[in-house]
């Protein structure tokens, strides 16, 4: 698995705020979107109890198979930080940070502070999704073992490499399907959709108010679709086209994460203080770095970092507010000292100096195989791989067979990708950037096309996400949650910081 870090500037430090999983389920932004009856048994309120500071959490009840509401339900957790100014109060809004496998509940707590302004107005709640962190969690291996998994090369460039992947997917998959056999066919992301508006009655909203991230864009689209004329404002940064194929998203995703490595080489060939490009050109240097790895991976203390673990590191260190953090791990590993770019490869993998994980494979695998149609035969993803070494040289070979966990998981897509239509429902806010790695720009033109009344608010510039990188994005987007104030067609904001 794996993630892109973005950073909140207005904390000390640049604290983590919120993380786009990209990796082993780099297409779970392809939707499944069968119709199904709506939600039957009678949503009652939540009912709040404190849990910690400003803090109040409950659980919301809802069906395990919408299809069959009676056949037993789940559990999904919730949590709120009240309005500030409660003579004021506009109602909710809820946020939902990205993933899949993301905890909503972890990320309202960590960053509660980064949406003051819209706290005065607006009860803040998140959720974990069906089948993450509190809510009826997919967990099928142990940290012992996950680190195993993610130690396996994803670079398939030879036929003895294939088949050590092929049976570290098969054997999670095997875990997964004995330990949450039930749970797994009912945590894809229309279900999770209509979980949201379980929690909107269970609020007693009579609309939805959302700010959703990444994959939380999908949701959003997905209750759209579903629930038009119970919409108040869907706000969607980092904009997920549910109408693209496997390949389509592989491809977009490494051109993304190629222009944003050669934005970082430029910036470290024309600045003195980047140590990655004194002894030589720094795209060379890599290149011979990862071969390298590839081949004798460096002790780190007990754990040892490979190729696999490389490629983590440097995904979150392009983010352009880490670029001197990345210089600096990349130039100690050149010289044998692999501690840092192991460290950012934690920090991708969301994995604890303890060892456990803040958020696992098993769930986001769980989720991205029923929301992509990914095909199972094996020449399919090989016939991939020139169109993705032309794309990136450096992630298109990593990314390559990505999606190849869906074709040993026990469960499989619903459907097929398509757009979607949300008539009925009003004007939904888009954000996009420029060079958006992990969210293209491309896909948010693609879904502003296909959303009728949606509007296409641009971020020029580098990096996963707009909301924390850019102020004239933060205040277009606190206006329309708000006031429903929607910014003109054409809209252009600019990053906080250079690239």
């Amino acid at each position: 698995m794996g993630e892109l870090v973005f950073l909140n500037p207005s904390s000390p430090g640049g604290r983590v705020v919120a993380t786009v999983l990209i990796v082993l389920v780099l297409l779970a932004a392809v939707g499944t979107f069968v119709f199904i009856q709506h939600f039957v048994l009678s949503p009652t309120p939540a009912r709040w109890s404190g849990c910690g500071g400003s803090f109040e959490c409950a659980s919301v009840r809802v069906p395990l198979d919408y299809s069959h509401p009676g056949a037993g339900s789940i559990e999904v957790a919730t949590i709120r930080k009240p309005a500030t100014d409660p003579s004021h109060r506009i109602g909710s809004l809820v946020l939902y940070p990205g993933g899949p496998g993301l905890s909503g509940i972890d990320f309202l707590r960590q960053n509660s502070v980064g949406f003051e302004s819209l706290n005065k107005r607006f009860d803040l709640v998140a959720f974990d999704q069906r089948g993450v962190g509190r809510s009826a969690p997919v967990r099928c291996l142990t940290n012992a073992q996950l680190d195993a998994l993610l130690q396996t090369d994803t670079v398939l460039d030879d036929p003895q490499e294939k088949q050590v992947y092929i049976e570290a997917i098969t054997s999670m998959a095997q875990a997964c399907e004995q330990a949450s056999a039930r749970l797994l066919p009912f945590v894809d992301a229309t279900s999770a959709a209509r979980d949201m508006d379980a929690i909107r009655a269970a609020l007693g909203d009579g609309k939805l108010t959302y700010l959703g991230w990444g994959y939380g864009s999908l949701l959003g689209e997905i209750y759209a679709h579903l629930f038009p004329t119970r919409v108040r404002a869907l706000a969607l940064d980092g904009v997920a086209n549910p109408a693209l194929t496997v390949g389509d998203l592989l491809l977009g995703r490494a051109a993304g994460f190629e222009a944003n490595l050669q934005a970082f080489l430029a910036d470290c060939r024309s600045v003195a203080v980047c140590a990655f490009g004194r002894a030589g050109d720094p795209g060379g240097r890599l290149t011979a770095l990862m071969r390298r790895l590839d081949q004798s991976p460096l002790r780190v203390g007990s754990r040892t970092l490979g190729r696999r673990l490389a490629i983590a590191g440097l995904i979150v260190g392009l983010d352009p507010r880490r670029w001197r953090d990345l210089d600096a791990a990349l130039n100690d590993a050149f010289g044998g000292d692999g501690q840092a770019l192991l460290g950012l490869a934690d920090l991708y993998d969301g994995r604890s100096a303890d060892g456990s994980y803040s958020y696992r494979p098993e769930s986001t695998t769980a989720i991205g195989c029923l929301d992509h149609a990914a095909p199972s035969d094996i020449s399919y993803y090989d016939r991939l791989g020139p169109a993705l070494a032309h794309a990136s040289p450096m992630f298109g070979p990593a990314f390559q067979y990505a999606a190849l966990d869906c074709s040993f998981w026990p469960v499989k897509a619903k459907s097929a990708a398509a757009p979607l239509s949300v008539g009925g429902a009003p004007p939904i806010l888009l954000v996009a950037a420029t060079q958006d790695p992990s969210w293209p720009y491309a896909w948010g033109q693609a879904a502003n096309a296909q959303l009728a009344g949606s509007v296409l608010l641009t971020r020029n510039g580098y990096g996963a996400l707009s909301y924390f990188r850019s102020l004239c994005v933060r205040l277009a987007v606190d206006a329309y949650l708000a006031q429903l104030a929607v910014p003109a067609r054409g809209t252009v904001c600019e990053s906080d910081y250079p690239a």
